[in-house]
């Protein structure tokens, strides 16, 4: 492919086959990049990869990755540097949804989970593509944290420990880059409610009723709706690109104007 605001560039997305990272993914191909899709869930990334080779030919790679562990996280990334010729975009994107368990009812083995897949998977990503990236002469890390990250809830602990980590974790990163003279950027995107399957403990609570758990949890956003996984996957790719070559240590809110009140 050529043209396109990411022409030329090599992305690895976690979390790939979920309803985030199949957005992301769509996008940054339109847009002319050329995509290593892992997850945890292999036959997915597979799906995916070859929906997007079916449109796109060559410009989608699938690998299994748990994103907990550190072997995963060298064996993904050197794949994706031999089969793409390069990594220029980090999108650390795997994550685990809202348990909505209050202090005492939570368990050391939940919280423990939440912060190996949420934050410790951020700090592997980091680790491990900082050198490819460094090499490709103008990398961008791109975490997705989340609107918990910034604003607690009652019931939601690890889950708002996890992403406000991810938050200031990523300006430590942005930081270390720009001391060290890298060309490497790294910002977090933070969303609120997006129709993606992170909502179905709500939808659960509403009695199954999508519909209804979607009204409920508009009502607290003064654009009076939820998010679409393309509003999320545009910031990403705004980030990816080289539109964004000023922008590091920051955080993006995709929020519908929530945390503006």
């Amino acid at each position: 492919m050529t043209g396109g605001r990411v022409a030329g560039k090599t992305a690895l997305i976690t979390g790939a086959a979920g309803g985030l990272g199949q957005a992301m993914a769509r996008m940054l191909v339109r847009e002319g990049a050329q995509v290593a899709l892992s997850d945890l869930d292999l036959n997915r990334a597979r799906a995916l990869a070859e929906a997007i080779n079916a449109e796109h030919p060559g410009m989608a790679f699938a690998y299994e990755h748990d994103v907990t562990r550190e072997d995963d996280w060298v064996r993904v990334v050197g794949a994706a540097v031999e089969d793409m010729g390069g990594l220029s975009i980090l999108v650390n994107n795997a994550g685990i949804g809202v348990q909505l368990l209050w202090a005492e009812q939570d368990t050391l083995e939940n919280w423990r989970r939440v912060q190996a897949i949420n934050l410790e998977s951020v700090m592997l990503g980091c680790k491990h593509a900082m050198a490819p990236l460094r090499a490709s002469g103008a990398g961008s890390i791109v975490n997705i944290s989340s609107i918990a990250g910034l604003a607690a809830a009652p019931g939601m602990g690890a889950y708002n420990a996890t992403k406000a980590a991810v938050w200031l974790y990523t300006k430590t990163v942005a930081l270390e880059a720009a001391k060290a003279g890298w060309n490497v950027r790294a910002n977090s995107v933070h969303p609120v409610f997006i129709k993606t399957p992170i909502l179905d403990p709500f939808i659960a609570m509403a009695g199954g009723d999508e519909t209804n758990a979607h009204e409920r949890l508009a009502r607290g956003i003064p654009l009076k709706r939820i998010g679409e996984p393309d509003d999320v996957a545009y910031c990403v790719l705004y980030l990816a690109s080289d539109e964004s070559k000023f922008v590091t240590g920051a955080e993006f809110k995709i929020d519908g104007g929530l945390t503006a009140q």
